[in-house]
Parts: C-alpha cells; sequence; structure tokens
C-alpha cells in the first residue's frame, strides 16, 4: 500500500482535494483533525504543552485555547518549533496505528507541515496564490484579522519549499478545475 502525502500551505485547498479523493474511496488520514483530537485526549501532550505555554492553554473546561496558543507561537519560532516537538511525534504514532487497519491501493495522509522524509512514497502539494489564500482565509477564519494569516503564512514553508518535495501538484487557484487534477493524479497511484 502507498503511502501519499498531501500538503499545501494554510489556506491552498487541501481539504477541499482530500474530499475529492475520499470520493474515490481513497482512506485519509486528517493531520491537523487528528491532531487537535490527541491535543485536548492525550495526557501526556497535555501536560506538555502546559509545561511548555501555561495552564492558559487550556480553558476551565479541559479545551485547548487555540486562539492564545495561536497568538503565542506564531509571532515565536522557538515555541512553535517547541509545540510541533510535542505534537508531531505523536500524530506520527497515530498515523502508523491508523494504517494497521486500512485496505486499499494507497492511503493520503493530509497535513499542512509535511518533509520529504516522513517515511511517505508520493507527496501531492495544493498550491494556490498567496493573494487567494488569504482572500479564502479572511472569509473561513473571521476570527483571524490579516496580520494574524501574514504571521501564520510567513511561519510554513514557502511556496517554492512545497513545490520542492512535490511528486504531484494540484493548482488550486481562479482558473484552474480540481477534479480533472484529482483523477489524473488517482489514476497514475492505482496503475
Amino acid at each position: 500500500m502507498l503511502k501519499v502525502g498531501l500538503t499545501g500551505g494554510i489556506g491552498s485547498g487541501k481539504s477541499l482535494v482530500a474530499k475529492l479523493f475520499s470520493l474515490l474511496e481513497v482512506p485519509i488520514y486528517e493531520s491537523d483533525q487528528r491532531a487537535k483530537w490527541l491535543i485536548e485526549h492525550h495526557e501526556t501532550i497535555i501536560s506538555e504543552i502546559k509545561e511548555l505555554l501555561g495552564d492558559e492553554a487550556y480553558n476551565k473546561e479541559g479545551k485547548y485555547n487555540k486562539e492564545f496558543v495561536s497568538k503565542a507561537v506564531f509571532q515565536n519560532k522557538d515555541l512553535l518549533k517547541k509545540l510541533n516537538q510535542i505534537v508531531h511525534p505523536r500524530v506520527g504514532q497515530d498515523f502508523e496505528d491508523w494504517l494497521i487497519v486500512q485496505n486499499a491501493p494507497f492511503v493520503i495522509k493530509e497535513a499542512a507541515i509535511m518533509n520529504r522524509n516522513a517515511g511517505l512514497d508520493k507527496i501531492i502539494v495544493v498550491d494556490s496564490p498567496k493573494e487567494l489564500k488569504i482572500k479564502r482565509l479572511l472569509i473561513r477564519d473571521t476570527h483571524r484579522n490579516l496580520t494574524e494569516i501574514e504571521n501564520i503564512l510567513a511561519n510554513q514553508k514557502s511556496p517554492e519549499e512545497f513545490l520542492e518535495m512535490a511528486d504531484f501538484v494540484i493548482n488550486n487557484d481562479e482558473k484552474s478545475l480540481l477534479i480533472p487534477q484529482v483523477l489524473e493524479i488517482y489514476k497514475k497511484l492505482i496503475s
């Protein structure tokens, strides 16, 4: 079974592309969703995040205080790196556990943060112009302002870094059709 990564910067359209692959019955591991679940349910992660960022990282009900954490880490690259070192290895293990029960020609691991040496056979990058990503994020993430969105984009890989690791690129701009691109990659991956 092939392990295929699906990545791209925030607002690029990874989730939409993953949804299209899921309609083709490709199992999708949504790293960001699993990370959110683990952050609220994995006792070691909770303890280590509180140690790193303080008790304010979680509210009184024990829910992750995403706004507080986002503001803290996206203004401090060192804190962001430490937070990623807490969460990402556990998400990686969760993915490996998930793989055991999958039965398909290939699976997709969707993740905003991905590296060429992540143990994946192929990587699909969803590419969108920066202006379009910002426009989408201002509509989707109404709790964020333009400065916060630009800080998040600045802390992610550059478009060139994403494209450098790509085996396949899906252009998600206002001119390109997604479905034909997804179908073409799907056919290549099952052949």
